[in-house]
């Protein structure tokens, strides 16, 4: 079994290697070159067939268990699943540069992460609240350091999802936003070319945080579904300068 002998596997760079490597491997299982039952190069052969660090190879193969492509097993190591065909749900990658995808895929977060605001509100306890406030207080210094406050703002949302006690919410969230990290990047990459709009959008954020230590789910769920569909019209005002989108990395 030689993964990616005749594509050339080996990545120089690019925007997010996990996605990429993850998409690499799905091929391979759709190919047959990988087959039900068969075990995966260990992750320190996986790091040398593609040229990447083992966190970015976990990151991938963890992306690919959440598809129910792999499955691992203690001591064993991690195998194709043998029941891949239809009994798991599943979102390629979105193509960026597709408005009508991009649409689908904003719309199915916003849904999702609403309801999780609102839920959060209900369900937080002082412990959530505090790791809340700690990413929210990680995002605002970030803001200030002239950073992107990426993974501050994926951290803040999560913490909101957790808040939640649904480990179903949890799990489908982890696996969207393995899905639309770039659309995250790209999003405040558009924020961060406008002076002052990386206040505003913390501001968003504080509306949400507010709600949710007020317990009001209500103003919750109008707090985060008003920051999210300004995040969406943010993008769509980035692929408007770029004319395609290109994720910042």
């Amino acid at each position: 079994m030689e993964i990616g002998q005749d594509s050339g596997a080996r990545l120089e760079r690019a925007p997010s290697l996990p996605d990429e490597i993850a998409r690499m491997l799905r091929d391979e299982v759709n190919k047959g070159t990988l087959k039900p039952g068969d075990r995966l190069p260990t992750e320190q052969q996986l790091c040398r067939m593609f040229g990447v660090s083992r966190p970015v190879v976990r990151e991938a193969i963890s992306q690919l268990k959440y598809d129910g492509v792999l499955e691992s097993f203690q001591g064993r190591g991690v195998f194709v699943r043998e029941d891949t065909g239809g009994s798991s749900f599943r979102i390629d990658e979105p193509d960026l540069n597709n408005q009508k995808e991009l649409a689908h895929i904003l719309e199915l977060l916003i849904s999702i992460e609403v309801a999780a605001t609102a839920l959060a509100a209900e369900r937080r306890s002082e412990k959530d609240l505090q790791t809340i406030k700690a990413a929210l207080d990680a995002m605002a210094k970030a803001i200030d350091d002239g950073e992107s406050g990426v993974d501050e703002d994926v951290a803040f949302h999560r913490s909101i999802v957790e808040a939640t006690e649904n480990p179903f919410f949890i799990a489908l969230v982890t696996f969207l936003e393995s899905r639309v990290r770039n659309l995250i990047r790209a999003a405040r990459a558009s924020t961060a070319r406008f002076e002052g709009l990386a206040y505003k959008v913390q501001q968003e954020h504080e509306a949400i945080y507010d709600a949710i230590v007020a317990a009001d789910p209500v103003a919750a769920k109008d707090a985060a579904e008003r920051h999210l569909r300004n995040a969406a019209a943010r993008l769509e005002l980035y692929r408007e300068e770029k004319g395609s989108l290109r994720p910042a990395g």
